[in-house]
């Protein structure tokens, strides 16, 4: 049967996908070859629309498999919640529905991860280049950091060896020590034959429920509600998977912050499971006692036929994911629900239900701060003596910057001046950890002083807007540091600065604030020489921000070399973007070096990457206009090594990259060129001219002349 499904998935890529998926990127010995990739390609197009629904257009523009893709083959970033979600795929095709994934595939995919994560984009292809400014808003979101699925796309539909899922889990945790961040979720052929089939696949799941306490509503449609056991739920899911929520609006939503508090609750506390949890709701077409001797108040078997799960899906999913972890421990829990039978009910009732279900906001613990006498005279004294706005509840309209701020940034920036940096790293690891009575009693304080917030708000504005201005011009290390590092860079500047008076109104607050951006670029070196020293140079930015103890360590050693006042440590050259006709002390030239070695043979094409925030901005979509503008090839030559494939012309890699940045931007800049032009599985021009400097042991340097 499964050789069947493989039929059918892959008629309907190929009636899809077919003049849409991008393969010009290579030749293919056989045409088999071709098949192949374009199969293997197309189903990374799909299993991006099952996690992001969009076109198919979008879709096979996702894709970007093929020589430095890192390990994985398609990207999709949601940037329309709070929290942003990022969906890396890797696609595996077979035409016996025996599609392998091991080791390799984990650790490659893995290693791709990493080099999101530490934001070293440009070793990706020139396909990835496009979703870098999307990547950039995702990581850029203040007070937290993105929701991260790896996805599996196969065609199979044999589980995983145990050892692959464990050594993928392990990589895995290995981000997710102090927060989940990051989770991993297998989309197999039967997913993909549902998702082609559409609604009409929609599987009309007939299965046996027990209730435990059951009661009953006969009037006006027919319902039953009750006490499920965890064990029940989570074989229910094992057995029918992302079928149960063919009606829901939402599926399940794996890294939610609401999914991973009730997968954290039922393994922690699973006697508690069901005061804490709102319950499941199923729609079915009809629902029948399997027993003759079914009485209200007691233990009873239902047969339900065409169940869906309509609320509670993310529920469902945790339910499993934990029961899958400790099934032990878990399988004390138990979960209320609802079963609603539609067998007498009008047309559109089912519909109704499921909009209503979810569509309903939760109350958070931020929504009862609003309601804080403190809050509320904080809000009057806003008005009254700052002549500006404080909104303190979620829904009413945020005010621009000159006009006042939210409840929620004054607490994030309370935090990051807050004596203990702990605080800071609590604010980025988890905003709503604010909220809890006592961390929000630290931050405001029983006595909320208008003067002190407003004035840390003014603060961690003028830092962030110093680290915006200094992210241009940095890359690697230095530019996840300041992506990231707001919060510890406006803890140790705010220890800087006199803020003895902070709550006095007569207090010049701006000669403080004029003090910042050049603290803020102090600040920024002695957080990454302290990261690099305590925990090594190929640490992850991010644990250092989110870890508390990290977070207090790095602070601790800033604060004290500034306070002692050293020269902040300079930061390395490779962590600088290179934009400069400024020759620097190099003693062989690169473009020369790989002339003279004979290290790029001739005909080589050559891919153009942007290294720096600004020329993603000003060049990601002139790039994606057209194709050919981010390929050359390479010669030989004395100069003008490089014909650009837009207009057959040749060019210096220097001389090629200003005048497309000239045609982008209309900016004549000149830029290092051999840093942008990558020969594909192998590296930069600058660093193949660098290894085979090392090979002949010259000194490493580099420049290009223009010719």
């Amino acid at each position: 049967m499964s050789v069947v499904q493989v039929r059918y998935v892959r008629k309907v890529l190929e009636e899809r996908f077919t003049d849409l998926i991008d393969l010009t990127d290579k030749k293919w010995p056989t045409e088999k070859h071709r098949e192949d990739d374009f199969l293997s390609r197309s189903l990374a197009a799909l299993a991006t629309q099952i996690e992001h629904p969009c076109s198919d257009g979008i879709a096979a523009q996702a894709v970007f498999d093929g020589q430095d893709d890192r390990g994985l083959d398609a990207i999709a970033v949601e940037l329309r919640s709070s929290q942003p979600r990022i969906s890396l795929v890797q696609a595996k095709w077979n035409h016996q529905g025996r599609a392998k994934f091991g080791e390799d595939e984990v650790h490659k995919m893995l290693r791709g991860l990493d080099l999101i994560l530490h934001l070293d984009f440009n070793r990706f292809n020139r396909r990835f280049q496009r979703h870098v400014p999307q990547l950039e808003q995702a990581f850029d979101t203040e007070g937290g950091t993105p929701k991260i699925t790896l996805v599996l796309a196969l065609v199979r539909t044999e589980p995983l060896n145990s050892e692959v899922l464990q050594l993928l889990q392990e990589g895995i945790d290995k981000h997710n020590r102090i927060v989940d961040m990051v989770d991993y979720k297998i989309l197999d052929l039967r997913d993909f034959h549902r998702e082609i089939l559409g609604n009409a696949a929609a599987p009309k799941i007939d299965t046996r429920v027990r209730l435990e306490g059951f009661g009953y509503e006969s009037m006006p449609y027919q319902a039953m509600y009750g006490t499920m056991s965890i064990p029940e739920v989570a074989a229910l899911f094992t057995e029918h998977r992302r079928g149960l929520f063919a009606r829901n609006i939402r599926d399940a939503l794996d890294l939610t912050d609401v999914n991973i508090k009730i997968r954290n609750t039922l393994l922690e506390h699973p006697e508690h499971f069901w005061y804490f949890s709102n319950g499941i709701t199923m729609l079915c077409d009809n629902i029948k006692p399997a027993g003759p001797s079914v009485v209200p108040g007691g233990v009873g078997d239902f047969n339900l036929k065409g169940v869906s799960v309509v609320n509670g899906a993310q529920t469902v999913s945790a339910i499993h994911k934990a029961y899958t972890t400790d099934a032990e421990k878990t399988s004390r829990g138990r979960v209320l629900v609802r079963l609603i039978s539609l067998e007498n009910c009008p047309p559109g009732f089912g519909d109704q239900v499921t909009m209503s279900t979810n569509t309903q906001n939760p109350i958070e613990d931020r929504d009862f701060k609003s309601l804080d006498p403190g809050q509320i005279k904080l809000r009057e004294d806003f008005a009254l003596i700052l002549h500006r706005s404080y909104v303190i509840k979620r829904g009413e309209p945020k005010p621009d910057r000159e006009h006042g701020c939210s409840i929620t940034e004054a607490a994030e920036a309370l935090a990051a001046a807050h004596p203990n940096a702990e605080f800071a790293a609590l604010a980025k690891r988890d905003l709503s950890a604010l909220w809890g009575d006592d961390t929000y009693k630290e931050l405001f304080g029983s006595s909320l002083n208008v003067h002190k917030v407003w004035r840390s708000v003014q603060l961690l504005r003028a830092v962030r807007d110093r680290l915006t201005e200094l992210r241009d011009g940095l890359r690697g290390r230095a530019e996840a540091a300041a992506s990231y590092g707001d919060l510890l860079i406006a803890h140790v500047v705010y220890r800087q600065l006199d803020t003895s008076t902070i709550q006095d109104p007569d207090t010049d607050w701006d000669v403080q604030l004029a003090r910042v951006p050049a603290l803020v670029e102090d600040a920024l070196g002695w957080a990454l020489q302290a990261i690099d020293k305590e925990y090594g140079p190929t640490s992850h930015m991010i644990a250092a921000v989110r870890n508390t103890e990290r977070m207090q360590r790095v602070a601790r050693t800033a604060v004290r070399g500034m306070l002692a006042g050293h020269p902040a440590p300079p930061l390395d050259a490779e962590y600088q973007v290179a934009d400069s006709d400024e020759p620097k002390g190099r003693q062989v030239d690169a473009v020369k070096t790989l002339v003279t070695a004979d290290r790029i043979p001739d005909g080589t094409v050559l891919e153009f990457r942007p290294s720096s925030r600004p020329q993603r901005r000003e060049m990601t979509e002139w790039l994606a206009e057209e194709p050919a503008r981010g390929l050359a090839v390479w010669r030989n030559s004395a100069s003008k090594q490089l014909q650009w494939h837009a207009d057959m012309q040749w060019y210096s890699p220097s001389g090629l990259v200003r005048q497309m940045r000239r045609m982008a931007s209309g900016k004549d800049i000149a830029a290092q060129g051999p840093e942008h032009w990558y020969v594909p599985e192998e590296g930069s021009l600058s660093f193949l001219a660098d290894a085979v400097r090392a090979e002949q042991g010259l000194v490493v340097s580099e420049t290009d002349e223009e010719g």
